[in-house]
């Protein structure tokens, strides 16, 4: 009775919370959209030029006439990337330059290869339907996991379970930069042809689009375990900007800020097995004894008549600030050339951590706080009880279905393996954003020092499927609006700007000296980039 009245207020919250959520998302403005999705930039151009439907009739001539002039002025929107996530940080960091500056080289040499890429390619016949089967699959397997033993489930986790999960969140990852969905076209007067169905079923998709990618981040995120959506919709973003930004990314200010997107989501992966500048948290402060306790005492000090005037509470309590962190406990552990150890050490300290997201998300489901987050606004408090109460209803739903709590067991396994060793996954995982040192030459034949802050994992032809294009990643910060799957063409029409992808990364070479050596995140500490 106890879990069927838990499931009953869940799924009550749920749909309150989710009219809430429809409103919310249906009243966007066109610059809050602006400032959300900075990947759209090089289509709003058009969008300003020429109208939305109401008046698309009416700037029909216009379009015809600047035409030209505005595509012009895409190309210079297109290779400028806008980050407008955070107040807090007003300038990007310098990696974020360091890929727009290569992004710029890039548009001036193979713009004519790479726009059409960028602003035509999507995912809607892709990535769209890889999504659904990857959740249907995995809601299929944790239902059926109630009839495995522990080994035959961590087996399934392993594979295919977690390339489900990796797919989940990469098509998810799609949608937040908008290039899940068909982005908007323009016809000029000698495009005479009918449009075919599925021309116009893209045009219907595209004015919806935004829309339709808040609704496929949210929804498109279950089952899970403890899920990517929080991590996309507050933290990608900004990380695209703020990377390896001494003065804006610490897990202090992460867990502190009072602004509603985290300064860089990453950094609450990456402190498990890489070094950062700045204060660790999240802090709390710890007042011993209880209140309670201190009014019990406070009230019978006053009632003495050896005290002289008694004591306060606040005179009784003394105040401790303690840090909690997971990840930097972990990561405490390492040893430097102990690769075994210390991914040992990384393993554990993301496994327990991810076990106390899920009971977070419980918390919060109930209580309507995120509490690691005090100083956020309460619009995040809120959209964070919303996902919280939606998810865990679905995953306490499962567990209903099959009267045990193996499937949740199961699709916690199935979030976690690809991110720790020995999976594959992991070595693209753990060396995104390192500290790559490569040596220069000038003319003269003197050499200088300087740093790489991402990196791509080139295993061949399989290892991209797996991972659904997620190893180009120096790629993807270069072009964030080309869909994953697309990247590979990125890096065929600019080979110069990328290693060569014939020679195949070993890729337990590469965790093993990930582990041996740690490094610093994203060139943090580097003074001069690549």
């Amino acid at each position: 009775m106890k879990l069927q009245s838990l499931l009953l207020f869940l799924f009550t919250a749920c749909v309150e919370q989710m009219h809430v959520l429809a409103f919310s998302a249906s009243s966007l403005s066109f610059l809050s959209l602006q400032k959300r999705e900075y990947g759209e930039y090089i289509h709003r151009p058009l969008l300003h030029s020429y109208g939305t439907r109401k008046n698309a009739g009416s700037h029909h001539k216009l379009f015809h006439r600047r035409y030209s002039t505005t595509r012009s002025f895409t190309l210079k929107v297109s290779q400028q990337i806008n980050f407008e996530t955070s107040s807090h940080s007003p300038n990007p960091s310098k990696v974020s330059k360091w890929h727009a500056n290569r992004r710029k080289v890039m548009m001036q040499k193979y713009k004519n290869e790479i726009l059409p890429l960028e602003q035509s390619s999507h995912g809607l016949y892709v990535g769209l339907p890889i999504l659904i089967f990857s959740n249907i699959m995995l809601a299929y397997m944790s239902l059926s996991s109630v009839n495995w033993n522990i080994l035959t489930m961590i087996f399934f986790a392993f594979f295919p379970g977690s390339v489900f999960s990796l797919w989940q969140l990469q098509i998810l990852h799609d949608a937040l930069h908008g290039c899940l969905l068909p982005k908007p076209k323009s016809k000029s007067l000698h495009d005479a042809a009918p449009p075919t169905i599925l021309e116009k079923m893209e045009t219907k998709i595209s004015r919806h689009r935004k829309r339709l990618h808040q609704f496929i981040l949210f929804w498109g995120s279950m089952p899970s375990a403890f899920g990517y959506y929080l991590y996309l919709q507050y933290g990608h973003l900004t990380h695209h900007r703020n990377v390896g930004d001494p003065e804006t990314v610490s897990l202090a200010k992460v867990f502190e800020s009072s602004e509603k997107n985290f300064e860089d989501g990453d950094v609450l992966f990456v402190a498990h097995r890489m070094k950062l500048l700045g204060e660790t948290g999240p802090r709390f402060q710890l007042k011993w004894p209880p209140n309670f306790v201190s009014r019990i005492l406070s009230s019978k000090a006053q009632n003495d008549q050896t005290g002289a005037l008694g004591s306060t509470t606040k005179e009784i309590q003394s105040t401790k600030e303690i840090t909690m962190s997971v990840s930097k406990s972990g990561f405490s552990m390492w040893k430097e050339g102990h690769a075994l150890r210390n991914a040992v050490a990384f393993a554990s300290s993301f496994l327990l951590e991810r076990v106390l997201l899920i009971w977070n998300d419980f918390v919060v489901a109930l209580m309507g706080k995120n509490f690691f987050f005090p100083n956020k606004p309460k619009e995040f408090h809120d959209e964070c009880a919303t996902y919280c109460r939606c998810a865990v209803a679905i995953r306490l739903g499962l567990c209903a279905l099959v009267k045990s709590f193996k499937p949740l067991l199961f699709l916690y396994l199935a979030e976690t393996l690809w991110s720790i060793p020995p999976h594959p996954a992991c070595a693209m995982f753990i060396t995104n954003h390192g500290s790559k040192e490569s040596q220069d030459h000038d003319d003269d034949g003197v050499g200088t020092t300087s740093c790489e802050p991402s990196s791509s994992t080139y295993a061949g032809k399989w290892y991209s499927i797996f991972t659904l294009g997620t190893n180009y990643h120096v790629e993807h910060h270069d072009f964030p609006t080309i869909p994953l799957h697309k990247l590979k063409m990125l890096h065929r029409i600019a080979p110069e700007m990328y290693k060569a992808s014939s020679k195949k990364d070993n890729l337990f070479k590469i965790m093993k000296r990930t582990f041996k050596t740690p490094e610093f995140y994203a060139c943090m500490d580097a003074k001069l980039l690549a």
